[in-house]
């Protein structure tokens, strides 16, 4: 019968065996702990990720309706996380932009303008556009003009004053504005009396009787910046959606002709203008009726006429002749151009004295030898014209026209 062999181990190999248990046991448990560290020092407390960064919400409000300048408000926009401040951009429609939360726009146009305003918050997110419209009826601003005006032997001037007295507006006198010789005495004592009344709310054009004292003095004292800077007697300013440029034909004094500082100045104003329309203004006209034959016209002025027509400009306003005559649009070269022509008024019939023409000039529409003031109402995108006598007169003038 075969042996029997029972398997055995000695004392020392098992207690051996039992301690690598052991220690493979603890060296599992350590691994587990660092494992759970690790995972502790990566997510502590298991912190949620932040929230993503919500855009803002613009709000453009309106519909809008108005004259000339519409008040804008997207002051409802907000930002859902409270990323502020917002920065707001609007498109107005018409080319133009803004920031701010309130913008003011002025409008040079009638029309529908669908405007948009975008909003961004201080961590750069910018949500969809907001879409309101603005409606815009231009009001209508007023220009009142005579040139030839005061006389202390006369009081057509006085006549042709209360005709200011009754309509508001800007006046806009068109040269020989105090006879006879444009001294301080003769603003003091012959114009100021009468439309000095109106000074307040007058700019000054410089004519060849101002400068009779060599220097015009006289209009640069009275008038002070209203006939631009002393010595230069050209300027402009902006009256609504139209632009008003002021300039000084007496060119003995004040160059004018091309290349010169009056010259280079018109350029780099018109360069810079953003209305729609143009007016201008100074004494002696491009084309005109007289009393003269073959005096119809003046060769030195058309290079202003250059500069203006090439830039749109609508028209011009003169006081050299003692008439009142309203030309068709024309070019520089005296071309009669209903599209793109400046339209020529000489209104010297402020006072002094008046005349009428026998030698017509070409494209002459209308001529009277009565006294008054020019009224042009200026909208946004046209105007109109009509010819105020002084009481007693009937003589009268009146149209309309677009700007280019």
């Amino acid at each position: 019968m075969p042996s029997e062999h029972a398997s055995c181990t000695s004392p020392g190999a098992a207690t051996r065996e039992r301690a690598t248990m052991r220690q493979k046991r603890l060296q599992a448990a350590i691994a587990v702990v660092a494992s759970l560290a690790i995972g502790a020092a990566a997510c502590p407390d298991a912190a949620p990720a932040p929230p993503q960064n919500q855009p803002p919400v613009a709000v453009a409000s309106g519909h809008y309706a108005g004259q000339d300048t519409i008040h804008f408000d997207g002051r409802s926009s907000y930002d859902p996380d409270g990323d502020l401040p917002l920065v707001y951009h609007w498109d107005f429609g018409d080319g133009s932009t803004d920031t701010g939360a309130t913008p003011a726009h002025l409008y040079t146009s009638d029309g529908g303008y669908s405007v948009t305003l975008t909003v961004t918050d201080a961590r750069g997110a910018s949500g969809p556009a907001a879409s309101t419209a603005a409606h815009v009826q231009a009001s209508p601003l007023v220009l009142l003009a005579a040139g030839n005006i005061s006389s202390c032997g006369s009081n057509w001037d006085d006549l042709t004053a209360r005709i200011l007295d009754t309509i508001p507006g800007t006046v806009m006198t068109l040269g020989d504005n105090a006879f006879p010789n444009g001294t301080a005495t003769n603003y003091q004592n012959c114009y100021d009396p009468t439309w000095g009344r109106h000074k307040a709310r007058t700019y000054a054009t410089l004519g060849n009787h101002e400068y009779d004292t060599g220097a015009a003095d006289g209009a640069f004292d009275y008038f002070g910046d209203r006939a631009g800077g002393r010595g230069l007697g050209y300027y402009s300013f902006n009256l609504g959606a139209w632009h008003v440029i002021v300039l000084n034909s007496n060119g003995g004094f004040v160059p004018f002709s091309a290349g010169s500082a009056q010259d280079l100045w018109l350029q780099a104003d018109l360069a810079a203008n953003t209305r729609k329309c143009i007016l201008a203004t100074w004494h002696h006209a491009r084309f005109f009726s007289s009393s003269e034959p073959g005096f119809t016209s003046s060769a030195p002025i058309k290079v202003l006429w250059d500069r203006l027509y090439a830039a749109g400009a609508d028209v011009v306003l003169h006081a050299y002749l003692h008439h009142y005559e309203r030309l068709a649009p024309m070019t520089p070269d005296g071309t009669l151009d209903s599209a793109r022509g400046i339209r020529e008024f000489m209104v010297g019939t402020g006072g002094e004295s008046v005349g009428m023409p026998t030698v017509i000039a070409p494209n002459s529409e209308v001529r009277g030898a009565g006294f008054g003031v020019l009224k042009l109402t200026l909208y946004a995108d046209r105007y109109t014209w009509e010819f105020k006598p002084i009481e007693g007169e009937t003589f009268t003038d009146a149209g309309s026209g677009t700007c280019h």
